[in-house]
């Protein structure tokens, strides 16, 4: 059982399906961020490619981050949550899957990012963060990747970032 959520942005509109049984803690907070109306407005705001990377990057990755760019003038919302880790979920970093982006594990919260093909470094054990703990996969776009793959064609930081309009859970077919 999933929970599908439709994203509408200036490019389009895609659906992701939120695996909130596998990734309880990681669904949730990301299903309370869209119930609560906060990612209305949120923005694509950095789009990695293995054209954009440092050359010294030696795991290089594909994604479209997004969400809410939190500062100390613009604090989140919600607290950050416990870390999730594909070995715990096992969801792993596929074409497609929505993740959560972080410094530290425990400091996720209001931004997210979508994998553009398949991403094993930032799964538990993966080299991308020197921690090794991953990133914590929650959900994948099962509608519109067309959408998420525009805003993939866009720079690295968009200079006039893509704007989300409206998050809502879907009625589910």
């Amino acid at each position: 059982m999933t929970v599908p959520v439709l994203i509408e942005t200036e490019l389009g509109a895609f659906t992701l399906d939120i695996d909130d049984q596998r990734a309880p803690i990681t669904g949730r907070n990301f299903l309370a961020y869209v119930d609560d109306g906060h990612l209305d407005g949120a923005t694509a705001y950095r789009i990695v490619t293995l054209a954009n990377q440092p050359v010294e990057t030696a795991h290089k990755i594909e994604v479209v981050q997004w969400g809410i760019q939190a500062s100390d003038e613009k604090p989140a919302p919600f607290p950050p949550i416990a870390h999730e880790t594909t070995e715990l979920t096992g969801l792993r970093h596929k074409h497609m899957t929505i993740s959560m982006a972080r410094l530290d594990p425990g400091t996720a919260g209001s931004e997210f990012f979508i994998c553009i093909g398949d991403q094993p470094e930032l799964d538990f054990g993966g080299q991308r963060n020197p921690d090794g703990q991953g990133f914590a996969a929650f959900g994948t776009v099962v509608d519109g990747q067309e959408t998420v793959l525009s805003m993939f064609s866009k720079a690295e930081y968009p200079t006039a970032p893509i704007r989300f309009s409206r998050c809502r859970r879907a009625q589910s077919d």
